[in-house]
């Protein structure tokens, strides 16, 4: 998780609603929908040259991002750029990493508006995810199609294969391109920030063995949903394993120091927290403290935590 102290932590320079392409079958269309948690907001990214495309991650829904509601870079909500930069071409897959509502509410509106059939991760819905505003489950996403590990969906010259990633969320996927060796990670895999992994349905043991899982493949390239493309990934990855190491570590000191509550625990170990995101690091502690109670290494009264002697 990143520390921020700037009032708006994203740059000024990446306009909504404007198509970028970032390689021959892969292009961008950023939500107008920034934040301290979206960074520049949601990138929607559309696969494929020819004829046929698929669109992974619609993005959100809402004031300024459903069909007809202002504003992005060109004055219109976000399916409307989505329809705007795939003219031409007939959409036949929309694809979703999980259903957080800064990802998959665009998916039925678009559904709407090209006919083609919503894929991907399986429907979760849970009422209570945290403090994030901006990342409660999407009520209504309901997919043509649930993709588990190794299924796939092939258009005009593209093929993407599932990668099941739980841990941010139980049902979070991303995608493989196998044409150019592309890999869509949602929000698993981020260079901006690490993912947050928020109790009940986070898991921070599920998470680090999916990190785990996508060390050990050989992507050339990570496009996520929120900041910029990994250009190194499995370095990126190996770093991320290191850091929630080197968490639950001080989680482990804070306990034999005698800090027992997780809020003191957060003051100690984020220093210079932007204090919106207070909450969600509280949160990510709490998966860490879980996963070590699943291994018999700490324990809890009430709200209080201790280690297991």
């Amino acid at each position: 998780m990143r520390r921020v102290t700037e009032e708006k932590p994203w740059p000024d320079t990446i306009r909504a609603g404007e198509c970028e392409q970032h390689e021959p079958l892969v292009r961008r269309v950023l939500a107008p929908n920034p934040s301290p948690y979206t960074f520049t907001g949601t990138q929607t990214w559309i696969v494929g040259a020819g004829a046929e495309v698929a669109v992974i991650d619609p993005g959100p829904t809402g004031s300024g991002m459903s069909i007809g509601d202002p504003p992005d870079a060109n004055g219109t909500g976000h399916v409307d750029a989505i329809l705007r930069a795939t003219e031409g071409q007939r959409v036949t897959a929309i694809l979703c990493t999980h259903t957080h509502r800064d990802h998959s509410p665009a998916a039925a509106p678009l559904r709407e508006a090209t006919g083609a059939p919503i894929v991907g991760c399986a429907p979760l819905v849970l009422k209570d995810d945290g403090p994030r505003a901006d990342s409660a489950f999407d009520p209504d996403y309901a997919p043509d199609r649930i993709l588990s590990d190794g299924d796939r969906v092939a258009g005009d010259g593209w093929t993407l294969e599932a990668v099941a990633t739980p841990g941010h969320t139980s049902n979070h996927l991303c995608f493989a391109l196998l044409e150019s060796g592309a890999l869509f990670t949602g929000d698993h895999v981020m260079a901006w920030s690490t993912s947050v992994v928020s109790p009940p349905d986070g898991d921070m043991a599920a998470y680090m063995a999916s990190l785990s899982k996508l060390h050990e493949r050989e992507d050339r390239v990570y496009y996520p949903a929120h900041g910029p493309a990994v250009a190194k990934p499995r370095q990126l990855v190996r770093g991320m394993l290191g850091h929630r190491k080197q968490r639950e570590r001080q989680i482990l000191r804070e306990l034999e120091r005698g800090t027992a509550m997780i809020p003191d625990m957060v003051k100690h170990m984020y220093k210079g927290l932007d204090p919106r995101l207070t909450g969600a690091a509280g949160r990510s502690v709490l998966a860490h403290l879980l996963d070590l109670e699943q291994r018999g290494r700490v324990a809890r009264d009430d709200e209080a935590w201790r280690l297991v002697a």
